[in-house]
């Protein structure tokens, strides 16, 4: 019999193809991974917007890495073959690398291009490279897995067992694309930001006020109308938002304006009275911890009073009558605002040659010594442990209390007996001390609220309160 006749009947096995790779079955390990990576890379493309605009090389690689997730997971969803997946996993891996040389090595030039992204969670960044990083160990785990025959019991316990991780990255993704491009709309400076010279009267303004390491800050500026004005150079009350030091924005509407709690700061109703009054008032972004550690954030604020300065004329404000107030963590930027002097190093960046200090200070319910907080409830104390740290001496350098010397401006502080977030003592402590050195310091308890100032029912009421703080700066400012 021919060769050829023992391969036609079998006799001898003719040469074979190797089999095509074993498919793996889409089971929660892969769908969870998969989800992992879409949410990393929406992370990266929200803020897209914003990224060109601080930087356009980044701005090109923030979409290529976004763009290839986005194929490659789609891809291996498609046909989960297992080199789709390995080649998704690395994709995701280099989203994870890039963040570690930019966050934590710091080896690459340029701006922070996360800082966009952050601008109302200051650990948005963080959430990306963590989603990143499921979504690389997941595909690469089912890669090397692939698919094994189960009975149903074990798949059904398997998917039980992987829940947890599912829940965790579902709120991580919604949360983190909602932050990153804050509602989609864009995060950071608006790209019609205005001159800071012949703003338009009774209406809102966005300009930039600094740019440490390279990164645009947005300060509204909310001018009083033509006819309140009286012909004198203004004054001027500068907000600084709360949200537990990492969260929030100046912005009234969106996810930012939520988490920075601008009702129980009173903001709307007092921009309202305080422009009626004939002032300017000023809203700004900070960089927050722990994608810019302290010391940014108070860098921030005593730079936005310098660029109020600096640009008094064009803006026509009164260098001179500038205040400040806050909420929570605002109210702690606040008060070191009117406390902490040049000697406190925390005078950075821009406009150097003018001062940062303020002539008046509203604190509400803002913490005055951040090392006070062991009773605090657990959420408050991860809100503390993100943004500040275990170390005792960072938590003094952002106290107000140590700052407390005779010459400080006056201050007036209002503070719900309700409070457990920042309890009532911080209040009472701060102004003790400040009355102490001699310090003019009003303190008002509000009966009947927590951790704001406009609850129903409180006493003073919200009404009573705006008209108090509105009278204070009054007659502190002139």
């Amino acid at each position: 019999m021919s060769d050829a006749a023992l391969c036609t009947t079998g006799a001898f096995p003719g040469p074979t193809r190797s089999a095509e790779p074993t498919a793996v079955r889409r089971g929660p390990l892969l769908i969870t991974a998969l989800w992992a990576a879409a949410g990393g890379a929406a992370i990266c493309l929200a803020p897209l917007a914003a990224v060109w605009r601080m930087s356009w090389p980044y701005g090109l690689l923030f979409l290529a890495l976004g763009a290839t997730q986005l194929g490659t997971g789609a891809a291996a969803l498609a046909r989960p073959a297992p080199r789709r997946l390995l080649l998704a996993a690395t994709a995701a891996l280099v989203v994870v690398t890039f963040w570690a040389l930019t966050r934590l090595a710091g080896v690459l030039p340029g701006p922070d291009p996360w800082m966009p992204g952050n601008s109302v969670i200051g650990f948005t960044d963080y959430v990306c490279a963590a989603l990143e990083g499921i979504a690389a160990a997941g595909l690469a785990g089912a890669a090397v897995l692939r698919r094994r025959p189960r009975r149903r019991a074990r798949r059904a316990m398997a998917a039980v067992a992987i829940a947890p991780l599912t829940l965790v990255v579902l709120l991580g993704s919604f949360l983190g694309v909602a932050a990153a491009g804050d509602g989609l709309a864009g995060a950071g400076l608006p790209a019609d930001a205005a001159k800071p010279s012949n703003l338009p009267a009774g209406r809102r303004s966005t300009v930039e006020y600094c740019r440490p390491d390279g990164v645009p800050l947005a300060m509204d500026l909310y001018m009083p109308s033509t006819a309140a004005r009286t012909g004198r150079p203004m004054p001027v009350a500068l907000y600084v938002h709360g949200g537990g030091t990492i969260l929030g924005d100046r912005k009234t509407t969106g996810l930012g304006a939520a988490l920075a709690n601008h009702e129980g700061a009173l903001f709307t109703p007092l921009r309202h009275r305080l422009n009626a009054r004939g002032f300017v008032v000023a809203s700004i972004d900070y960089r927050m911890p722990p994608g810019a550690p302290w010391p940014a954030s108070i860098q921030d604020a005593k730079c936005a009073v310098r660029f109020l300065r600096a640009h008094a004329v064009a803006l026509g404000i009164d260098a001179g009558r500038i205040g400040a107030w806050g909420s929570s963590g605002g109210g702690q930027l606040a008060s070191l605002l009117g406390l902490a002097g040049p000697g406190a190093g925390f005078d950075a960046g821009q406009y150097l040659d003018e001062s940062s200090a303020v002539q008046a200070v509203v604190d509400m319910f803002g913490p005055a010594d951040l090392n006070d907080f062991d009773d605090a409830p657990p959420f408050i104390r991860l809100c503390l442990a993100i943004g500040v740290g275990d170390s005792a001496g960072t938590r003094r350098a952002m106290s107000p209390d140590t700052y407390v010397s005779a010459g400080a401006p006056p201050f007036l502080v209002l503070h719900g007996d309700r409070d457990e977030d920042v309890f009532p003592r911080h209040s009472f402590g701060l102004v003790a001390r400040l009355r102490a050195a001699g310090v003019p310091a009003t303190l008002i308890e509000v009966h009947g609220t927590g951790h704001t100032l406009d609850t129903p029912g409180q006493t003073p009421s919200p009404r009573q309160l705006t008209d108090t703080v509105t009278a204070f700066f009054v007659n502190a400012l002139g």
